[in-house]
């Protein structure tokens, strides 16, 4: 039985480093992901005990668009539930914050084997493309 703690606007960006190397490999520099921290509109992380086990971040302008970024449950925590209670804590936001009566913009990005995850909240795929570049800053 796993006894989790959840935690909001906590996430550190060595504790983001940390968690992005276990699904995705080498992660950012911690300058720009401290950066990235300071300016996240809302940060939600997983804890067992000591062990950071899950985050995932909210940015969005407060009124008509949220975006959910980097959704990640380290492998060994995966098809636990955990994930479902990242996108809760989520959706809590969004509906403790957005105006009430009004429908609002939110949107992700997911790899195809993480699309039917998503489709359980409700989120489906439109006719749009992902255009995606990696600026180099000099």
């Amino acid at each position: 039985m796993l006894d989790l703690t959840v935690k909001h606007n906590e996430l550190t960006a060595e504790q983001f480093i940390e968690l992005w190397e276990t699904v995705w490999g080498d992660g950012p520099s911690l300058e720009q992901t401290r950066l990235a921290m300071k300016h996240t509109l809302f940060r939600v992380s997983v804890w067992d005990g000591d062990l950071i086990v899950a985050m995932a971040r909210m940015n969005g302008d407060m009124g008509l668009n949220y975006y959910i970024k980097d959704v990640v449950v380290r492998p060994e925590y995966q098809r636990k539930g955990i994930g479902k209670m990242l996108i809760n804590e989520l959706r809590r936001f969004i509906n403790d914050n957005g105006v009430k009566g009004t429908d609002i913009f939110v949107e992700l990005c997911a790899v195809p084997d993480k699309i039917p995850f998503y489709e359980k909240f409700g989120f489906e795929a439109n006719e749009a493309q992902r255009l995606k570049k990696y600026h180099h800053v000099e």
